[in-house]
This record gives structure tokens, sequence and C-alpha cells, in this order.
């Protein structure tokens, strides 16, 4: 994934965007970088490594380093950014969040067409970002460049650009599958991926673009570039996994979202599995908390933490390479509380269930410590196939998901032209794959979020959600 921060105003803006950018940090582990506008010193740039620490700290020295009365920043889990590009639009600085799908393709094209060069990584990649500023400046205008460079990438493209005169321009993608806010206070505007990253600083809510729209912001307004569409798909995951329990996307709140996923996800266990024997109701922290508070407040079951994780020198067990090291990081963290464990019947509810690669060793530990029974409940359905159009599960071979894992185990590949059957809890294929799980895993009791109940959670119209990673359906 990744996420982003920009803001120009009247005075300088550095501090609003470190501030802005580090308030995404938990989007993604791999570069953050800055870039700056000043009318003396012009565009500057900064990239740093953040996969063994935090924005913060490598960017500490940024107010000595930087000035200017406009500037944007990017977490990402991808390519370093932002670039500086000098092309006929002048020299800009951009951020792009997103996946692009058909690289080869679309390079093919800018050789063919232009017979541009790219600068080379490792094996031959080149930056996702540089290509989608190469796409952009085939047109005239940043606006149709912008349009054409999301219309030719399979996948999605969210972009900001940082202009040689101050100016901002943000772009949604075009189904709108990430968020993009405006935000504004007395001094300027700003854009940003988490709603609640602008209101720390000071800003007030401006609105939300829509899907591919685009706007140019300038310290004295906001100025739209191009009309938004009418579709819309903005991931789902955003509530129940990647965003921030204090952001707001198309109006609903992450932590309510996922306080009231649990409440629907006790009232579909009562009605299938009728009344249940517990002693706590716990989350797998630290985004399957609040499903697991609402799944508590409604079953009426105590609501405990088990274990706590021990974040001061291990905030994120996802920031080594290796999956073995993040397994071993991510064991280290858990400190039992032992009253709330031993000789307990345990309820946990995580936020999804992927690979089940660091859910197999929680439960392990959980029996370890002497629990008496382990139940697992994701907050949302079996994931069948893995993302195309973020990052979220896209390093993830379909045949890596736990779900195709054990289709295969239970009938093999076959048993793919079944997938709606799999989700189903009520079907003959659905309860199989369940108690294989169980087995797998030693669970007492799996079950799933329904894709009605989740997309109930949400709130908007589900025409409006994507729910590809669970049915498939784009």
């Amino acid at each position: 994934m990744g996420g982003y921060f920009g803001a120009t105003g009247k005075g300088d803006r550095i501090a609003d965007v470190f501030f802005g950018t580090d308030y995404h940090s938990h989007l993604g582990t791999r570069r953050g970088g800055m870039a700056a506008y000043d009318k003396d010193v012009g565009l500057q740039r900064s990239i740093h490594n953040i996969e063994n620490s935090p924005f913060r700290t490598k960017f500490e020295n940024v107010f000595n380093e930087m000035k200017g009365t406009a500037a944007i920043g990017c977490i990402s889990d991808s390519d370093p950014q932002p670039l500086l590009i000098r092309s006929h639009h002048g020299t800009y600085a951009i951020c792009m969040v997103g996946v692009i799908n058909n690289t080869h393709e679309l390079l093919e094209r800018c050789f063919e067409n232009t017979g541009c060069h790219f600068d080379a990584m490792t094996g031959g990649n080149i930056n996702s970002v540089e290509l989608t500023a190469a796409l952009i400046d085939q047109k005239q205008s940043f606006a149709e460049g912008i349009r054409y460079a999301q219309t030719m990438i399979s996948g999605t493209a969210a972009i900001i650009i940082l202009r040689d005169n101050g100016n901002i321009i943000a772009a949604r993608d075009l189904f709108g599958r990430l968020p993009m806010h405006i935000g504004k206070n007395e001094n300027g505007y700003c854009v940003s991926f988490e709603s609640f990253a602008y209101r720390k600083l000071g800003y007030e809510d401006a609105g939300e673009l829509g899907p591919g729209e685009i706007c140019e912001l300038s310290p004295d307004g906001c100025e739209r570039l191009a009309e938004p569409n009418k579709e819309m798909r903005i991931c789902s995951f955003l509530w129940s996994y990647y965003g921030y329990p204090t952001s707001d996307y198309e109006g609903v709140n992450v932590e309510a979202m996922r306080c009231r996923n649990g409440e629907i996800m006790a009232d579909n266990d009562k009605a299938f599995n009728g009344e249940m024997q517990l002693d706590y109701v716990c989350g797998v922290p630290d985004s399957g908390t609040p499903h697991a508070i609402g799944y508590a407040n409604r079953s009426h079951f105590p609501f405990a933490r088990a274990f706590i994780k021990y974040t001061p020198t291990w905030p994120r067990s996802f920031l080594p390479s290796s999956q073995q090291e993040r397994d071993k990081v991510a064991k280290m963290k858990q400190i039992p509380v032992h009253e709330f464990i031993n000789g307990k019947r345990l309820l946990f509810v995580d936020d999804s269930i992927v690979r089940g690669t660091q859910l197999k060793e929680t439960v392990e530990f959980l029996y370890g410590n002497g629990a008496k029974e382990v139940h697992m409940r994701s907050a949302c359905p079996p994931i069948m196939y893995g993302c195309k159009f973020l990052n979220f599960s896209r390093a993830t071979n379909d045949l890596e998901l736990i779900t195709r894992r054990v289709i295969i185990e239970l009938e093999g590949e076959q048993g793919f032209d079944h997938l709606d059957e799999y989700s189903d809890p009520t079907s003959e294929r659905g309860k199989r794959m369940r108690r294989a799980i169980c087995e797998k895993f030693h669970f007492a009791s799996l079950e799933f979020q329904s894709l009605e109940g989740i997309e109930k959670a949400i709130g908007i119209d589900k025409c409006k959600l994507c729910t590809y990673c669970w049915n498939g359906k784009e």
C-alpha cells in the first residue's frame, strides 16, 4: 500500500508535511520521501529507506535541509518516491500510490511513441512512478496527461504532483479505490490519504475527491481540473484492516465500522451456532481488537486482552524482509496475561485470515500458555483472490492463500470452480473447508464474516465497494 500528504500555503509547509506524512506510517514500510518548493531554492527532494526505522527518525533533520511554501510526502511499500521530473510541463515532483500490472506493455508503447528511456533498477525493473510520469508527459496538460496515464494503467494510480509554481495537483484514482481528502485552513490547502492527519494539524474538512477527480490546490483555493466519474469501487479492506481507527472514508469512521462489524458477527454466530460457552472474547491486536469489542458488547461475553504486543522495540512485525524473520518477531512480541488464558475458553477475532502463518503461531502460543479452547473468527469473508488493484496480498500467489491451499487438499484445482460454495458456511463445501482449517490450526471452531455482513457494517451502497478479494467481482 502507501500513503501521501501534501500542503501548499502562505508560510513554510515543511512541518505540516513532515507530520502529515508520518501519520501515514501504518500504510507502508519500505520508503519514505518528501519534496518541497521554495521560490528561491526551487524544488528539493529527499528519500530514505524506512524498512528498519520509522519515517520520523529518517527525516528528523528535514527542517534544516528543506524549506518551502509547498511540499508533498509519501510513505511507500513499493518504489522510491517522490521523483523529480523535468519535461515540457516544467520541473515537478510526483508521487503515485497504487499498482501497475501492465508495465511491460506500457514500456513498449513509450519506446515506440517517444523513444524515451528510463532509469533501470536491479533486474531491469523500472520505477512505476517514473513510468506514470512518462505517460503524463505525453499530453499537453497535467489534467489531460493524468487522465491518459490512469486510463492506460491496468491497476490503480492515485497521483499527487508538486509543480514548480508551488501548486499541488491531486488526482484520485479512476475508480476511487483509494481515498483522497482535501483540507483547508487560514493559510492554505492540503491533500491527504488519511483524514485525521490534517485534522490534527489544524486543517478542517474541505471535501473528498470523487473517483477520477483532479484538482489543483494553491494557497488561495482549490480548482477542479477534471470532473469525478460516477462509478466507484473503494477498497473494503480500508475499513477492516488498512485504515487507521480515527480515519473516515466516504463519511464512515474506521473504528465505528469495526465495532459494528463485530456486532454483526456475534448476531450471525448466535443464529448459526446457537449459544456458545466462552470465558472471554479477545482481539488479535491491533486491528482485530475493535471487531472483538463489538462482538463482546453484542454477545455479552466479557472482553479481555489475553496477550499484549510488546511494541517499544518491535512496533511492526512485518518490518523484516523474510517471512521467517517476521514470524519470529511476531512471536517475540506476544506477552501473555495468564489470568485470561490458563484454563479459559477464548474466542479471538482477527481482521482477516490470509496465509494463516502468524495466526497458527498465535494459537500454539495460547495453547502453550494453558488455553482450554481457542475459537477463531475472521472479521471479513474468506479471501479467495489475491488483490490486483492494490498491494494488499499482491505479493501473495493465489495458492499461498490458506483458503486456496485447503481447497487444493480437499478436491484439487477443480474445487476452484466452486469458490462461492466454499465461502458459504451453510454449504457442504463451506463446512468442509472450515473443518479442514480448524484441524490444520487447532481452532476449536472457525467462522468468517459474511459478505453481506461486512457491507452492512460499512454502510455505503454496496455497488460502490470493491470486494474482489472475496468474490472475484470487479
